[in-house]
C-alpha cells in the first residue's frame, strides 16, 4: 500500500525458504500454500491494481543452491523445466500477473507458456531473464537468501560476460518461445547489451539494477563519498540505453524523489 501510494506500480517477489523445506526437486516451489503463493495473494488482496511479478527458479528451494535439479554435479535441464512450469502455474493460480523465469534453462519459456495456455492462463505474462550473465554483482542478494551454489558455480547455464553475440541468440530464442518481456541482468555494466536487445527486437526490454550495483552505490552515498543523486543518474543511464522498465531496490526512494520534483 505504501509503495502504491508513492507511485510504484509493480513489484517483483522473491522468497527466502527455510532449510527444512529445501530439497533437490523444488517440492516446496509448487506448494500452492507456500510462502510465494501466500505472498502473491496478500499483495493482490491488499492492492488489487499492483502488478505482481514473481521469480521462477529453483535456487531458493534447492539444497544445492542451484537453479535446477542436480544429478552427479550436473544440472538436469529438461527435468528442471517440468518443475518450473508447475511453479509458474501455481503462481498464476495465486494471482501473479507476470511470471519471471530467472533460471536460464534452455526451453523453459516455451514449456511455461504451453503450461499456462493449457490451463487457460492466456493473459499471464512471461518476463524472461533472457540475458543473465554469470556476474559477481549478485553477492548481496545470494547472502540475503542463503542461496549460494553449494558446489561449483552457475557458468554452465548463466552467460559468459565476455560474450556479446550470445545475448542476441538467447533473447531471440525466448521471444520465439513466447516471452512477452525480455530482461538484461545486471544493468549498468551491460548498458551496451540493453541497447543491443532493444534496438534489435523492438520488444519490451527491462533491466535489473542488481544487489551488488545497488549496494556499492548505497554504501558510497551513506559514507558521503558520492552525492545521493548518483542513484537516479545510474537508473537514467538504463533508460537512455533503451530499458522500458527498471527493477531496483531503490524503487521507494527514487519514486519519492521523482514525484517530489
Amino acid at each position: 500500500k505504501q509503495l502504491w501510494s508513492i507511485g510504484v506500480q509493480a513489484v517483483l517477489l522473491f522468497v527466502k525458504v527455510e532449510d527444512s523445506l529445501k530439497d533437490n526437486f523444488g517440492t516446496e516451489a509448487i506448494n500452492n500454500n507456500g510462502l510465494m503463493q501466500r505472498a502473491i495473494k496478500e499483495v493482490k488482496n491488499s492492492v488489487p491494481e499492483m502488478t505482481i511479478i514473481t521469480d521462477v527458479a529453483l535456487d531458493p528451494y534447492s539444497n544445492y543452491g542451484h537453479d535446477g535439479i542436480v544429478k552427479n554435479n550436473k544440472i538436469l535441464n529438461d527435468q528442471t523445466n517440468i518443475v518450473l512450469s508447475k511453479m509458474a502455474l501455481s503462481h498464476a493460480k495465486a494471482g501473479a500477473d507476470i511470471v519471471a523465469p530467472s533460471d536460464m534453462m534452455d526451453g523453459r519459456v516455451l514449456s511455461i507458456r504451453k503450461t499456462l495456455e493449457d490451463n487457460s492462463f492466456h493473459d499471464t505474462g512471461i518476463m524472461s531473464y533472457a540475458v543473465k550473465y554469470a556476474s559477481s554483482f549478485y553477492g548481496p542478494f545470494r547472502d540475503a537468501l542463503d542461496s549460494k551454489p553449494g558446489f561449483g558455480d552457475k557458468q554452465t547455464y548463466q552467460m559468459d560476460f565476455h560474450n556479446r553475440s550470445e545475448a542476441i541468440a538467447e533473447a531471440k530464442s525466448d521471444i520465439e518461445e513466447g516471452a512477452d518481456i525480455v530482461m538484461v541482468k545486471p544493468g549498468m555494466p551491460y548498458l551496451d547489451i540493453i541497447s543491443l536487445i532493444k534496438n534489435t527486437f523492438k520488444v519490451p526490454t527491462f533491466a535489473y539494477q542488481v544487489s551488488g550495483e545497488y549496494s556499492m552505490l548505497k554504501l558510497a552515498i551513506d559514507k558521503g563519498w558520492l552525492d545521493a543523486d548518483v542513484m537516479l543518474e545510474s537508473l537514467l543511464s538504463f533508460k537512455r540505453a533503451g530499458a522500458d522498465a527498471i527493477l531496483t531496490y531503490s524503487a521507494k526512494e527514487i519514486s519519492k524523489e521523482i514525484n517530489n520534483k
